[in-house]
């Protein structure tokens, strides 16, 4: 088995477990971390046991495949160097600020042949495979994903921050056009929107009612989904689940067995593997660039305080 040369670029919340994981991946050489905070770099370089790189250059020499886990605006600056350097990516969710951004390096990976995954982390939790299983034809999506106050990631409002996981999910799951978004939100403790509310009409009839919030004094990440004769209930954040049907003219609750495992882990092994095999990651980033559309149109929308159309096709 080739071993990957990895390494991360970031140290804050996100970054410092990308390294805890990135340490002890099997086939793995943890070989860089690289941060304008030089002081912290050195220090998790340290735990870790790799190498403190003192420019983006340097990092760029010392690895074969990198995630990215900084700041939304310097995602599309890192990413692009390192592809146009011959280098995997591993771009943390949203890809990038705007969807041209996002366009070019799905363009530049494609052009490449390097894999460019996004951080969307809960395609790559039990729960979602687990639902996937026992989807047959989704007629109605509820979800809600709620947080404290992060004091992170507050260049960017509650949609590009926390909806944007589930809208990837609804997108994966109906895979039809949207036909139109219906969006309400509110600046609280940010600039931007820290509550938020979408419905989104797909043309194949599907609808899905989204809300996030990042001032919420309790965490919660579920989501429903309603189909023909039945309703799956699912907790990310617990990884458990109940499906709800009729049968015998009742509804009876059957437990969903999920063999519980951590997303994060999971998705830097299929990130390393793809490197390696030369694959397609499960979430690439023209799904993450969809994601992303979507979002910025939601985000405009709130901002103008109006409906929004359909979109045009990705």
């Amino acid at each position: 088995m080739q071993t990957i040369r990895l390494g991360v670029v970031g140290t804050g919340s996100i970054g410092k477990n990308h390294a805890r994981i990135a340490a002890a991946l099997p086939g793995v050489e943890f070989t860089a971390i690289y941060d304008t905070d030089t002081a912290t770099a050195r220090a998790i370089a340290q735990q870790y046991g790799t190498r403190a790189a003192t420019s983006l250059e340097e990092f760029i020499s010392l690895v074969d495949a990198a995630t990215i886990a900084t700041p939304t605006p310097t995602h599309y600056p890192i990413a692009r160097q390192l592809l146009e350097a011959g280098k995997h990516c591993l771009v943390e969710k949203p890809i990038t600020e705007n969807t041209e951004d996002a366009r070019k390096l799905v363009d530049l990976a494609r052009e490449t042949g390097l894999a460019l995954q996004v951080g969307h982390i809960e395609r790559f939790n039990p729960v979602l495979g687990a639902l996937e299983q026992r989807l047959t034809h989704p007629q109605f999506i509820e979800s809600h994903r709620l947080s404290p106050y992060p004091g992170r990631s507050t260049e960017i409002g509650v949609v590009l921050d926390l909806m944007i996981h589930d809208l990837e999910i609804v997108l994966h799951l109906v895979r039809s056009p949207v036909k139109s978004v219906d969006a309400v939100g509110i600046p609280v403790l940010s600039r931007g929107e820290d509550i938020a509310n979408a419905r989104i009409r797909f043309e194949n009839g599907c609808v899905a009612n989204l809300t996030a919030s990042r001032i919420s004094p309790e965490k919660m990440r579920k989501i429903r989904v309603f189909q023909s004769n039945a309703y799956l209930s699912l907790d990310y954040q617990n990884q458990s689940g109940e499906i709800y049907r009729l049968a015998h003219g009742r509804i009876e609750r059957e437990t969903v067995e999920i063999e519980k495992g951590e997303p994060l882990q999971r998705e830097l092994a299929s990130f390393v593997e793809c490197s390696r095999a030369g694959a397609q990651p499960k979430v690439s980033g023209r799904q993450a660039a969809a994601a992303l559309e979507l979002a910025i149109a939601i985000t405009r929308q709130i901002e103008a305080g109006t409906p929004s159309p359909a979109l045009p096709p990705a």
